[in-house]
C-alpha cells in the first residue's frame, strides 16, 4: 500500500498542521516507522535503501513524503523476486541419442555435400556473383575519383579516401558477419547484409556532400563484406577437400574479377558527360540488386547445423514428439564465446608462424592488386597520354593473368587429390603450395617489369605482360594461401580466415593512398622496385612451409590436429 503526505510550507519552512483524519493516519504511520511497532506497514523501497523518501519541488515549496510497500512496487518485485525451483520428473534426465536429430548417414541427400552437382554449381555461381558485385563496388569508385574531387572541391588524394574507407569497412565487417553465419546460417548472414549494402550504394549515388559520400562508402563495404567473408564457408559446406580447390578457384575469380572489371565499366560511364561519377554508384547498386535477387530466389541454406534445426522442427510437428531436437539447439549462444572465436582467436593465430607469414604474404599481394587502381592510370593515362576508358583496359591483363593462375590451381588440385587419397582421405596442406611457390617468383618479376617499362618510348605490350604476370602470381598465391590456412587449422579455420581477411583489408586500404605520392615523388620504376623488392623477400615463405610445414604444424596447439587426428 502507498500513503502520501503532502504539506504546504512557506519560504521559512513553517509546517502547517492538518486537523483532518488524514493527519492522524499519517502520524500513526510515522510513529510506526520510528518505533517499529506497526507490522502491517511494509518496508519502503528507495534508492538509498531507506524506508522514506522526501521529494521537494524546487519552485513550489511542496514536500511529498512517500511510503511504498515492497509487495506493491513492480520494480522491487522484479529485482527481489527469487528464482523458482524447477520441479519436473524429467528435470535431471539427459538427452538420449534417439532424441537427437542428425543426418541419415553419410549419403543422406539432405546433407549439402550430397546435393546434386547442378545445385552445388548453381549455389557456388550465385554466391560468387554476389561476391563479385561486392568487390566490384570497391574499385568502381576509382574511375570517378577526379570528378568527385572536382565536384566537392577536395584534393584528388583526399577523394581517394572513398576507396580506402571502403576497404577499411571490408576489414571490419567480417568480425561481425563471420560469427553470425555460424549462429544464423550462411544464407541470412549473406543476403540480409548485402541488401543493406545495396541501400548504401544508392546512398553514395545521391550524396550531397563529401562527408556523406565517405560514410555511405564505408557502411556499404561493412555490409558488403558479408559475402566476401562467408562464401568460403559455403564452399566448405558443399565440397569435400578433394573438390574444394576447384570451387575455391571459382570463388577467387569472383574476388579478383570485381576489382578488375569495376574500373573498366566505370571509366566508360564517367567519360559520358550526361552520366558522371554518380552513375558509377547507381550502376554498382543495379548490378548488386540483380545478383542478389537471383540469390534470394535460387539459393538455399547450406550450413549443416541449421539444416538439422529445420529438420528437427519439421519432425516435431509431424510426429508430435516435442523432445526431438538438433544438437546445435543445445548450444547457448554466448557473445563472449563468439568474441573469443572471431576477435581473440584470430589474433592468437596471427601469433603462430604459419598464420602470420601466410596471411602477411596473401595480404601484401592483395594490397598490390588494389594498388593498381592508382598505378595503371598513372602509367597509361599520365605517362602515355591515353584516354580515361582506354587507360582502364590494361586491367583486363590482370584478369587474363588470374585466369592463367586459375588453370594452374585446377591442375594442382588434380595432383592434390592423389596425395589426399594416398594419405587415407586426409588433408595434406603442403600439397597446396606448389602453385604458390611458382607464383611468388612470377608475382615479384611482374612488378619489376611493369615499373621499368612504363616509359612512353617502350611498347605498351611490355607493361601489359607485366600485369599478366602480376595477375597470375596474385591468383596462385591468394588461393593457395587460403586453402593452406583452411587445411592447416581445420577446426579453427574460420578464425584463421577471419585473421587473413582483416589483415588483407588493412593492406588493401593503405596501398591506394601510397601509390600516388610514391610514383610521383621517386618515379614509377623505383617505386615498383620497392614493392617488387618486398615481394622478393617473401618468396621463401611457401618454400619453407613446403619443406618444414608438417614439423611446424605438429608443434602448435592450433594446428597439430592436422597432423595427428
Amino acid at each position: 500500500m502507498e500513503k502520501i503526505e503532502t504539506a504546504h510550507s512557506d519560504h521559512n519552512d513553517r509546517r502547517e498542521s492538518h486537523t483532518s483524519s488524514h493527519s492522524d493516519e499519517e502520524s500513526s504511520i510515522s510513529s510506526s516507522h520510528h518505533n517499529h511497532q506497526n507490522d502491517d506497514i511494509s518496508r519502503t523501497y528507495s534508492l538509498g535503501d531507506t524506508e522514506w523518501q522526501s521529494i521537494r519541488a524546487p519552485n513550489t515549496g511542496i514536500s511529498m513524503t512517500r511510503t511504498v510497500s515492497r509487495r506493491e512496487s513492480v520494480l522491487s518485485r522484479i529485482r527481489s523476486r527469487p528464482i523458482p525451483v524447477f520441479t519436473h520428473p524429467l528435470a535431471h534426465v539427459k538427452t538420449t541419442e534417439d532424441q537427437l536429430v542428425d543426418f541419415d548417414g553419410p549419403d543422406d541427400p539432405y546433407r549439402p555435400m550430397n546435393w546434386p552437382n547442378k545445385k552445388k554449381i548453381l549455389t557456388t555461381m550465385l554466391y560468387g556473383l554476389v561476391t563479385m558485385s561486392a568487390t566490384w563496388a570497391s574499385s568502381s569508385y576509382s574511375s570517378g575519383t577526379a570528378q568527385v574531387a572536382k565536384h566537392f572541391h577536395v584534393g584528388t588524394q583526399v577523394a581517394t579516401l572513398g576507396t580506402t574507407l571502403f576497404l577499411v569497412g571490408f576489414g571490419i565487417g567480417p568480425l561481425l558477419w563471420a560469427p553470425l553465419s555460424e549462429v544464423y546460417g550462411r544464407r541470412q548472414a549473406v543476403l540480409i547484409p548485402m541488401f543493406i549494402a545495396i541501400c548504401f550504394s544508392f546512398g553514395s549515388a545521391v550524396a550531397k556532400d563529401f562527408q556523406t559520400l565517405m560514410i555511405t562508402r564505408f557502411f556499404c563495404a561493412f555490409f558488403a563484406s558479408a559475402p566476401v567473408t562467408n562464401t568460403g564457408g559455403v564452399l566448405g559446406d558443399l565440397f569435400l577437400p578433394s573438390e574444394r580447390g576447384i570451387a575455391m578457384a571459382g570463388y577467387a575469380m569472383a574476388v579478383v574479377g570485381g576489382p578488375v572489371l569495376g574500373p573498366i565499366v566505370s571509366a566508360a560511364v564517367v567519360q559520358d558527360p550526361s552520366l558522371g561519377w554518380r552513375w558509377t554508384e547507381y550502376l554498382t547498386g543495379i548490378v548488386q540488386i540483380i545478383f542478389l535477387t537471383l540469390a534470394v530466389i535460387f539459393v538455399d541454406e547450406s550450413y549443416p547445423p541449421n539444416l538439422l534445426i529445420y529438420k528437427a522442427r519439421r519432425l516435431r510437428h509431424e510426429t508430435g514428439n516435442w523432445a526431438l531436437h538438433a544438437k546445435f539447439e543445445e548450444w547457448d549462444v554466448s557473445i563472449s564465446e563468439l568474441a573469443r572465436k572471431f576477435l581473440v582467436r584470430p589474433v592468437q593465430l596471427l601469433m603462430t608462424p604459419i598464420c602470420f607469414l601466410v596471411a602477411l604474404y596473401a595480404s601484401f599481394c592483395y594490397g598490390i592488386l588494389y594498388m593498381q587502381l592508382g598505378a595503371i592510370p598513372i602509367i597509361f593515362r599520365e605517362i602515355r597520354g591515353w584516354g580515361i576508358l582506354v587507360s582502364s583496359l590494361p586491367f583486363i591483363c590482370i584478369l587474363l593473368g588470374a585466369i592463367l593462375g586459375c588453370g594452374a590451381n585446377v591442375y594442382n588440385q588434380l595432383l592434390y587429390n592423389k596425395a589426399y587419397h594416398a594419405a587415407g582421405n586426409r588433408a595434406v596442406p603442403e600439397k597446396r603450395l606448389p602453385p604458390m611457390m611458382v607464383g611468388s617468383v612470377i608475382f615479384s618479376g611482374g612488378q619489376f617489369l611493369i615499373g621499368w617499362t612504363a616509359q612512353k618510348d617502350i611498347h605498351w605490350v611490355v607493361p601489359c605482360i607485366g600485369l599478366v604476370l602480376l595477375g597470375t602470381g596474385f591468383f596462385t598465391i591468394f588461393q593457395a594461401a587460403l586453402n593452406y590456412l583452411v587445411d592447416t587449422f581445420t577446426m579453427y579455420a574460420a578464425s584463421a580466415v577471419a585473421a587473413n581477411t582483416f589483415l588483407r583489408s588493412c593492406f588493401a586500404a593503405a596501398f591506394p593512398l601510397v601509390v600516388g605520392p610514391l610514383y610521383h615523388n621517386i618515379g614509377v620504376g623505383p617505386g615498383s622496385s620497392i614493392t617488387g623488392g618486398f615481394a622478393a623477400l617473401l618468396i621463401p615463405v611457401p618454400f619453407v612451409f613446403y619443406i618444414y610445414g608438417k614439423r611446424i604444424r605438429a608443434r602448435s596447439k592450433w594446428s597439430k590436429a592436422s597432423v595427428y587426428d
